[in-house]
């Protein structure tokens, strides 16, 4: 298969639109990646998760007994950008690189894995073992795709997800709560503030406490791999005009945790300084919920995969086949599909792409193709290598 057919496939599937609203939303997608790969003797099989939204899985296998490698990508993207100069959908190449909507996000991870899994179909190139597609819906949002996917008893040696890192092995990430925190006070006239319990003030407490107290608590946490946690405040809004005491404000936050903390622990963390609060402000009411949407039923936590893992040395052994240093391991920055399936699935998982994150959900998103090209190399060495591997 050349690599004109996986750029090729990859104008199509930024063409085919997959973010939210659009009907159907990924469907286009698994319809391009099926054809791709049924005109190369391979039949994937389409599953609906929801309503004209389909996972597709294909299979390349060996006949032989061998560990069983499995490439993840996600077909959805994040909306256009809202006045973006350029049609985020036209699938422009200028350069050297191709321009659109899920071109690094992860549509050139597809279009490579798509083109790797048809290099191994060839005759005798697949020593051992099997090697799967999962194009998975959904990762933006809820993951309802690989949710799906693990409690459909999905069984692997190790997996692949290629979200962008430039073709660098990444070993983990962080795991990922959004949270909003309600505050109800009791509105009142501006003009006598004893009245009410001003939503406002106790927000602000709590932000106060979350730089004084929090923050020093997580110093303390460092993981050895992932580095700090982090909490991010990244939206407040309350009150209903200045003559009034507000009775209502609504925090939202992002919370990226580690392995040195539990999901528990992130909410006890907030309900501690939340109990502060409370007690400032009798009569304050609190709560605090996950926001919508950024999850279904598996907890986002973190990755880490160790670096002697044979998916690891694999993945080394075909960057330093091509000549790319291959010691250069990497921490990915955003959370990715790949926390489900290792710690839910039970399948080891490293994060590794083409593409850089930088460009992703930005109004100039674009992929080097040249990378791309690469990825898809260096995806069908490692599942030889791998397959190797008894």
């Amino acid at each position: 298969m050349g690599t004109k057919n996986i750029v090729e496939l990859l104008v199509n599937l930024v063409r085919a639109r997959s973010y939210p609203g659009v009907p159907r939303q990924e469907e286009a997608v698994a319809r391009e990646l099926n054809s791709f790969l049924a005109a190369a003797g391979i039949h994937p099989r389409v599953i609906e998760i929801r309503e004209g939204r389909p996972n597709l899985i294909a299979c390349v296998d060996s006949g032989r007994p061998g560990p069983h490698l499995l490439f993840c990508g996600h077909t959805d993207t994040v909306p256009p950008n809202s006045g973006s100069p350029d049609d985020l959908f036209a699938a422009r190449e200028m350069g050297g690189r191709l321009f659109g909507r899920g071109a690094a996000d992860m549509k050139g991870a597809l279009a490579a894995m798509a083109g790797a899994l048809v290099a191994l179909s060839r005759p005798n190139i697949l020593a051992a073992g099997k090697v799967s597609l999962a194009a998975v819906i959904d990762e933006e949002m809820e993951s309802l795709g690989t949710e799906a996917l693990i409690t459909s008893g999905v069984r692997a040696d190790a997996a692949v997800v290629g979200e962008p890192t430039g073709n660098r092995i990444g070993i983990g990430h962080k795991g990922l709560e959004w949270m909003f925190i309600e505050f109800t006070g009791r509105s009142a006239h501006g003009s006598t503030p004893e009245a009410g319990i001003n939503a406002i003030s106790a927000a602000a407490y709590f932000v106060r406490l979350v730089e004084e107290e929090l923050r020093p608590e997580l110093e303390r946490r460092r993981d050895p791999l992932l580095g700090l946690p982090v909490i991010n405040l990244g939206t407040i809004s309350g009150g209903d005009q200045p003559s009034t005491v507000a009775g209502r404000c609504s925090l939202q936050l992002d919370r990226r945790w580690v392995t040195t903390e539990t999901v528990d622990l992130v909410f006890e963390d907030l309900e501690r300084l939340l109990d502060k609060v409370r007690a400032r402000q009798p009569g304050l009411k609190t709560a605090i919920t996950r926001a919508p949407g950024s999850m279904a039923t598996m907890v986002h936590g973190p990755l880490c995969i160790d670096p002697a893992h044979p998916i690891v040395q694999s993945a080394k052994k075909a960057l330093a086949k091509l000549g790319i240093p291959s010691d250069n391991f990497t921490v990915f920055p955003a959370w990715t599909d790949g926390a489900l399936l290792s710690r839910e699935g039970k399948i080891p998982t490293i994060i590794w792409g083409p593409g850089d994150l930088k460009y992703a959900h930005s109004p100039e998103e674009s992929i080097d193709l040249e990378e791309v090209r690469l990825a898809a190399d260096l995806y069908a060495a490692a599942a030889q290598d791998f397959a190797s591997r008894r």
